[in-house]
């Protein structure tokens, strides 16, 4: 028996998980991936991938937990593998890719503040990423890094075709039902991270919710839903861009993620 797990939407953090569940917004955390794991239990699986990217950590733990997993591990690349999903998908034994896919790969971005010398430090933090990022795709395609660092510093896109002859896929997928395709070229995006603060602080706060019926807290979320998604909507650009990572403790650094 094969166990199917999604990787769907932005990497997230296990944290913001609740978040992402109160507006049904597809998102991956690394928690989830375990517990699907716990429960394969060895049997073989298949990772349904279509996710923009988003926080390197997360992604790793991801994929360390996929390339540890004891199973049998097929990562199929439905839509999009970008950024922090490009290299999660490099975990699995056999990599496809649907004929309608997309790889993106590209280096490390931060938030940050400070004077120069903080500025100096995220900048030779940020190397370190790409240096350590790369491993997976190195692994995976078994070209140089020099080569593959050269292709995230330059954001590269690759078709199934171009995944396929740089050893990033094994194979293209047959796929007999056609992959639904709107005008809007519709990619999950992040919570906006004031969102995100908000409901953990504010008068959402998860705990604040204890004793209030599913009911009650429905009906009160439908304004607030809407217009987040309605602000998610209109700020989706032609080539998306994945938005502002967690905040981590690093002197001035604010945030380490993939950004699309």
């Amino acid at each position: 028996m094969t166990m199917k797990i999604d990787v769907k939407g932005p990497i997230i953090s296990n944290d913001e998980a609740w978040i992402y569940d109160l507006f049904e917004m597809d998102a991956t955390c690394p928690g989830t991936i375990t517990t699907k794991l716990n429960e394969a239990n060895g049997e073989d699986i298949v990772v349904v991938i279509n996710s923009p990217g988003g926080y390197v950590y997360e992604g790793s733990e991801i994929y360390t937990a996929l390339k540890s997993y004891s199973g049998r591990v097929e990562t199929q690349i439905v839509g999009l593998a970008a950024s922090a999903a490009s290299f999660i998908a490099m975990a699995g034994d056999k990599v496809r890719i649907a004929p309608t896919g997309q790889i993106m790969i590209h280096n490390g971005s931060m938030w940050n503040h400070g004077d120069h010398q903080g500025m100096k430090k995220a900048a030779d933090m940020l190397r370190i990423v790409d240096k350590s990022i790369v491993n997976a795709y190195v692994i995976k395609s078994g070209k140089s890094e020099e080569e593959l660092l050269q292709m995230m510093d330059e954001e590269t896109w690759m078709s199934p075709g171009q995944a396929l002859e740089n050893k990033f896929v094994d194979e293209i997928m047959f796929m007999e039902n056609p992959v639904k395709v709107t005008a809007s070229s519709a990619v999950s995006a992040m919570l906006p991270q004031k969102v995100i603060d908000g409901l953990r602080n504010g008068v959402w706060n998860k705990e604040k919710t204890e004793g209030i019926t599913k009911e009650d807290l429905s009906v009160a979320l439908v304004g607030l839903k809407k217009e987040i998604l309605n602000d998610l909507q209109n700020n989706i650009e032609k080539k998306p861009k994945e938005p502002s990572p967690k905040p981590v403790k690093n002197g001035g650094i604010k945030g380490l993620f993939l950004k699309l």
